[in-house]
């Protein structure tokens, strides 16, 4: 499996990323402690034939830099680093010093997070386009960045000034809008979560306390809302009509299928959250090792 390397051709780095990644806020975590469980899993990961690994929490190239020591070929990408949290001078100094002791294996996941999680937040669009432009005068190579694109004119921007795009919260509806603005070449790589559970109740109940967060940020409801779900949908934790399309839950055949729609919508690579009703800075590894075994 090919590594990142240089400006990055889009098949290169389709290759490297392959079908499947994991996308998880837990490898981020800071804490000294935690350091070889984080190590470890990493290490489990690319074993069982992940090929990347997204770091959430609005992490930052730092965050990647243990993950990718302890492996080899695995790619690992924040998905996604808030413009506003990180200054493109640092980010870009960051990169650089991974890229000379590891060359290759970092992919840049950038979005604009939220109004309502950063008071900074204005003109989302002007300022992602500023951030790239300091990116480009520091040497950061658009074929090893990738946006949060929800809508058209960000979706072009991924297109034009990056390798692809990394939407979060989407179904294969969107997916097949995004790969129709993206065109064939760039890296489509949507996020999507999963829920290994049988039981409709439960695995709706795990499903809605996992969106309760996101239903309450009008960049996701707005998108939602482009492919017929309204306002009823978004109610009491969101109708099990939403859960269904955002969520892959059920049996192993029902999983499949699920994440196999987004392939055929045009993604390129699925980035896994795994749901399970525990903390979401949890390390579910029992959980990775059979979702690994189910995409066999």
């Amino acid at each position: 499996m090919g590594d990142v390397t240089g400006t990055g051709s889009a098949g290169s780095l389709k290759e490297a990323v392959g079908r499947y990644g994991i996308w998880s806020v837990g490898l981020r975590s800071e804490d000294p402690a935690r350091r070889g469980e984080l190590t470890e899993s990493a290490a489990e990961l690319e074993q069982l034939g992940f090929g990347a690994l997204w770091l959430g929490g609005s992490s930052g190239v730092r965050h990647a830099v243990p993950l990718i020591e302890a492996t080899s070929r695995i790619v690992v990408a924040t998905g996604i680093q808030s413009i506003w949290q990180y200054e493109a001078a640092e980010t870009a100094a960051h990169f650089a010093d991974l890229e000379k002791t590891h060359p290759g294996r970092f992919l840049l996941g950038l979005g604009v997070s939220h109004a309502k999680l950063t008071e900074r937040y204005h003109r989302p669009y002007a300022a992602m386009v500023g951030y790239l432009d300091a990116l480009d005068a520091a040497g950061v190579p658009a074929g090893r960045r990738v946006l949060a694109a929800l809508g058209p004119k960000m979706l072009e921007l991924s297109r034009d000034r990056a390798a692809g795009s990394h939407p979060y919260l989407v179904t294969p509806e969107h997916t097949a809008r995004a790969r129709g603005i993206l065109g064939d070449a760039p890296l489509l790589a949507p996020e999507t979560k999963v829920v290994l559970d049988t039981d409709p109740d439960s695995a709706r109940g795990k499903a809605r306390d996992s969106l309760a967060t996101y239903l309450a940020l009008p960049n996701y409801t707005k998108a939602l809302g482009q492919f017929g779900f309204t306002e009823d949908d978004f109610a009491g934790g969101g109708s099990d009509r939403l859960v269904d399309a955002l969520f892959a839950w059920g049996d192993d055949d029902r999983v499949r299928a699920r994440l196999e729609s987004f392939h055929a919508a045009g993604a390129d690579h699925v980035a896994l959250q795994l749901v399970d009703g525990g903390p979401r800075d949890a390390l579910p590894r029992a959980a990775w090792r059979r979702l690994a075994e189910l995409l066999r």
